[in-house]
């Protein structure tokens, strides 16, 4: 019997490249996402494909259970869906803060419980969450992305202890800087928000720092094997620490005081 992996934010990035990856280990994928017209290269390689928007509880529930009624089991659920909403704290609107953790830690924590009863009953399951070096340090103008992602770690140790007793094994995947649209999309948020205000030079700085920084990002695929590999590998790790930069920056961050930390950070965009 194959088994079933469901991967969230399957559209695009780690998320497709992870649906790839675990389809040629031999498990039945379903990509989930909100843009499924973009997953219809995994439909053509033999991937189910599901409807899914984590700020719609009625949309988490049918993905769900779309699963359940055809397959009667989840084995792997990997929550990659996600996005960074950077500005200022000053300038970003609680309206969107509150939207960054609604698809980062709320929607992500309603398909876990979703799918935690079934994992109960077969006495077996794994749980990925996607988090990020971001989760273990700091960027200016990152404050509720790095929210969720400080929350996401804290979120899935208690997970982890708590669903140790019923066989599911619970892993934190901590990307570093990789070669998606994230970035882009980041920076795109980030001047438009605050590009022009109170904060617009260090801003256009830590934009100019981040398109210089583009050409050594790590390649997605390596983060699509390092995500298959904390579903399917059978001892796996608590935490994977992956991509440019993440192992150098989370080290200083955990060996260095915070003003020392934040010269470094501060030089970069100088």
């Amino acid at each position: 019997m194959k088994k079933v992996a469901v991967i969230t934010g399957a559209s695009s990035g780690m998320g497709k490249s992870t649906a790839i990856e675990l389809h040629q280990k031999g498990y039945k994928v379903y990509g989930m996402a909100r843009r499924t017209e973009k997953m219809n290269d995994l439909k053509s390689k033999g991937m189910e494909v599901v409807s899914l928007d984590l700020t719609k509880d009625e949309t988490i529930v049918e993905a769900v259970n779309t699963v359940l009624e055809k397959e009667g089991r989840i084995d792997v659920l990997i929550n990659n869906a996600g996005y960074g909403s950077y500005g200022s704290v000053e300038e970003v609107s609680i309206e969107e803060a509150k939207r960054q953790f609604e698809v980062n830690i709320f929607g992500l924590a309603r398909i876990t419980q979703l799918v935690i009863p079934t994992m109960r009953k077969q006495k077996s399951g794994r749980i990925v969450n996607i988090s990020s070096m971001g989760g273990k340090m700091y960027t200016p103008f990152g404050a509720w992305y790095h929210a969720t992602k400080f929350a996401l770690e804290g979120w899935s140790d208690c997970l982890r202890i708590e669903l140790k007793q019923f066989g599911i094994d619970v892993a934190i995947v901590e990307p570093g800087g990789i070669q998606t649209e994230w970035g882009d999309i980041a920076m795109d948020g980030l001047k438009k928000t605050s590009g022009k205000g109170p904060y617009a030079k260090m801003v256009n700085k830590m934009i100019a720092s981040s398109d210089k920084n583009k050409n050594k990002l790590t390649a997605v695929d390596v983060l699509g094997k390092e995500i298959a590999k904390a579903a399917s590998e059978n001892n796996p790790k608590t935490r994977y620490l992956k991509g440019y930069m993440a192992k150098p920056l989370v080290g200083m961050r955990k060996w260095l005081g915070d003003k020392t930390f934040d010269k470094i950070l501060l030089s970069q965009i100088k």
